[in-house]
């Protein structure tokens, strides 16, 4: 009883979660109806409004996605997913406004935090946990495969086993077969004395004779024992009619019986769904079948006296926003109409609802039926069109043709993702990423953004703001196919910084948080292969052919600058410079439903073509050198990593201010060489003090101010070009046009 009554407080909690984010989101949503009805001339307001809705949606994020990894009831989690893809791709178009609205990618919002009494930690971007524990077993498997392809190849080693020596071998096996011994002789003792104390009472009762007193005492033992059991069984009874968990029709004897049946509803339950299916498909199957063809023939009849008129003008609808109005649809129907007044006092083990199942597979068999359908009606329809009109259409002759062409091309490269998985792998084009989470690059928040703005001068960003938009450019929509497809669409991503302010961490981060391959198209790394024209396009036909098939997946490009370098180029096959223009025909070919990103990483971009490389990278991210915030935490955070121990002698706060322009790179760099093995041992006697951390850091170049400040002039350089370059909206036209969008709700309203 204790341990259903846990249970039950358990998805108590997580179901008001819930409810209590579904109702915030259904709050936010009638807000937006309201406010932005009235569009705003101000910038700064209209920024002020756009932050506060970011702010909302990320705390409707951070409970929603506690809530899907808490619950244990599948279908309620399959209904929180759908709608934390929608808050995502809605947190996505805010920030996407917001950019459009500021001209920059970083915002400083710290005195509306303030306002509403909130830390920027409670504005952290999550990392939800259903991307990699949905697929965890395929993630299993395929890095099995890579470590199994890098050891044949020889591109890895297994880590070596260390030796024991012969006196360590002799003296594990003693300890081992002592242990055993005690452990026997253990047992034996207790065996013995066990039967000594029976023997004991034998002797003593035969003795003594048979006491009367003893005999009903022994009786009287025996029937409390028995009235209590009932007693307690019926009060077990009664309380569970009283909680609603049994009715009063149902006995002891049926709860006893529910439960050894346990293990049979578990196995049926993983084959409700596949007999549901086999069943509507054999029920329903043929009216479904002959309901779609009664309307497409209908449609056939109806649409084709206007068929021509359709083709000579065509209309392409532009949606500015694709989740405001699903909101509103899938909120009513799944909140309110199917969970909301729902009564869960049976549904303690929180079982599946067949009926929800079959409507949902319902859906799949008419979707099956409809591909049948669908060719069986075209066929049909070509067929009308011979008989009426004694011609084929011209579509259909270059359906044939392209048909012919595929089938060249199929011809020509008739291999299979595992072959071509296993090409790249041992052409060191497909690596291993490092296991490094988003959390592991530590950095702190800027709390004097606003202050400097208002002084009208800009504040470098901090690496908690570098996090934020690795995990909202790289992480969110990889890991979500609703949201790669329907949200604004990112394919390039370029981390331009010093060297060791952590950009290949980030790369490798993104792999690990999403689950995606890693492909390593860097100079260095294809110098030399695949040469020629037809060779690199080979190449990046098979990267791109693997990275769809099984995305998620980044390619990354490390020292991209010299692809679009300004320098003379060398020899055809060393030549960094012939993936310039073939990058922009690789993005291209990506679609919305292609979850694979392009992140590039230059430590030099200042000697790039910088209009070249506004026609690569959408999103630019400058990772400056740390702030005193973030080196304070670093030094913290590095020296434990490193098994260090931080006392009074070790003065934190002056290391942080030491360490001004130096890198995180260069940190590490310098714990590392203090807290050698031998240093670590002899910390206990000998505590770590600040002079020895200042020495190995006093060894090592920092980043100067100068080099700094050309960082920013580039960057601000190739951030103007691409603005002018990118289709965004001013805020004017959004104001001024007559044909008023109500950018932010996705509604076309004519005034």
């Amino acid at each position: 009883i204790e341990s259903q009554h846990s249970a039950e407080e358990i998805s108590y909690t997580y179901n008001k979660m819930w409810t209590d984010a579904q109702k915030d989101l259904d709050i936010q949503l009638q807000r937006e109806r309201e406010e932005f009805l009235q569009p705003e001339k101000d910038r700064v307001e209209a920024f002020k409004m756009l932050a506060a809705s970011y702010i909302k949606y990320m705390q409707i994020f951070r409970n929603l996605e506690t809530a899907h990894d808490q619950l244990v009831h599948r279908q309620k989690r399959m209904v929180i997913r759908q709608v934390l893809d929608g808050v995502i791709g809605r947190i996505l178009e805010i920030k996407k406004e917001m950019v459009e609205l500021e001209n920059s990618e970083f915002h400083y919002i710290d005195n509306i935090l303030e306002d509403l009494k909130l830390l920027p930690v409670d504005i952290e971007v999550p990392i939800p946990r259903y991307f990699i524990k949905e697929k965890l077993e395929v993630l299993q498997q395929r890095e099995e495969i890579l470590d199994r392809i890098l050891l044949d190849a020889g591109l890895q080693t297994q880590k070596p086993v260390k030796a024991m020596t012969f006196e360590e071998a002799i003296k594990m096996i003693q300890v081992a077969e002592r242990a055993r011994q005690g452990r026997c002789r253990a047992a034996f003792m207790k065996q013995i004395y066990l039967e000594e104390k029976r023997e004991r009472q034998t002797k003593l009762q035969v003795q003594m004779g048979p006491s009367p007193d003893a005999a009903s005492t022994c009786i009287q033992k025996v029937w409390r024992g028995y009235i209590q059991r009932k007693k307690t069984e019926k009060m077990r009874g009664e309380e569970m009619i009283f909680l609603g968990m049994v009715s009063s029709a149902m006995n002891i004897s049926q709860m006893r019986a529910g439960q050894v049946n346990a293990l049979e509803v578990e196995v049926q339950e993983r084959h409700e769904e596949v007999f549901i299916k086999d069943k509507l498909r054999e029920t329903e199957g043929l009216d479904i079948k002959e309901t779609l063809q009664d309307q497409i023939g209908q449609c056939f009849i109806e649409c084709r006296p206007r068929q021509k008129k359709k083709k000579k003008k065509k209309k392409k609808k532009k949606e500015t926003n694709a989740f405001c109005n699903v909101f509103s649809l899938f909120s009513f129907f799944w909140i309110t109409a199917i969970w909301q007044n729902r009564s869960e006092g049976w549904d303690f083990l929180q079982d599946h609802d067949p009926e929800l199942i079959k409507e949902e597979k319902r859906e799949e068999v008419e979707e099956e039926i409809r591909v049948q359908v669908d060719e069986l009606m075209q066929q049909k329809l070509e067929n009308l069109k011979l008989a009426v009109d004694g011609e084929k259409s011209d579509k259909q002759k270059k359906g044939r043709k392209s048909e012919k062409v595929r089938q060249a091309m199929m011809s020509l490269v008739h291999r299979t993702i595992d072959s071509l998985y296993r090409e790249l792998v041992e052409e060191g084009l497909l690596i291993k990423a490092k296991t490094v989470n988003l959390s592991d690059y530590v950095g702190e928040y800027s709390y004097l953004g606003t202050t400097l703005r208002q002084v009208d001068i800009e504040p470098m960003p901090s690496l908690a703001d570098v996090r934020q938009l690795i995990a909202l450019y790289g992480i969110l929509p990889l890991g979500s196919q609703t949201v790669h497809e329907k949200a604004p669409l990112v394919k390039a991503l370029l981390l331009a910084g010093p060297a060791g302010v952590g950009k290949k961490t980030l790369v490798h981060a993104i792999c690990t948080e999403t689950g995606a391959n890693l492909f390593n198209l860097s100079a260095s790394n294809i110098a030399g292969k695949y040469p020629g024209k037809n060779g690199l396009q080979m190449m990046l036909h098979m990267v791109l052919k693997v990275a769809k098939q099984l995305q998620p997946s980044v390619v990354w490009i490390g020292e991209t600058e010299k692809i679009f370098s300004k320098a003379a180029p060398k020899a055809e096959e060393m030549n960094p410079k012939r993936l310039e223009k073939i990058l922009p025909k690789f993005l291209k070919a990506l679609k919305a439903q292609d979850r694979v990103l392009l992140v590039g990483t230059t430590n030099r971009p200042f000697d790039a073509n910088l209009k070249s490389f506004c026609k690569v990278y959408q999103k630019i991210i400058l990772i400056p050198r740390p702030d005193y915030a973030s080196r304070f935490v670093l030094w913290k955070h590095i020296i434990l990593q490193n098994g260090g121990a931080i006392t009074n002698l070790l003065n934190i706060s002056c290391l942080a201010k030491v360490s001004d322009g130096f890198t995180q790179g260069h940190i590490i760099q310098a714990v590392q060489a203090v807290l050698s093995e031998l240093r670590l041992l002899q910390m206990t006697r000998k505590p770590l003090r600040t002079a020895e951390f200042m020495t190995s850091l006093a060894r090592q170049d920092p980043v100067y101010k100068e080099e700094e400040e050309t960082f920013k002039v580039t960057l601000r350089a190739m951030l103007t070009g691409c603005l002018s370059s990118s289709p965004a909206m001013s805020l004017s036209r959004h104001i001024c046009s007559g044909d008023l969008l109500i950018l932010l709700m996705g509604w076309h309203i004519t005034i």
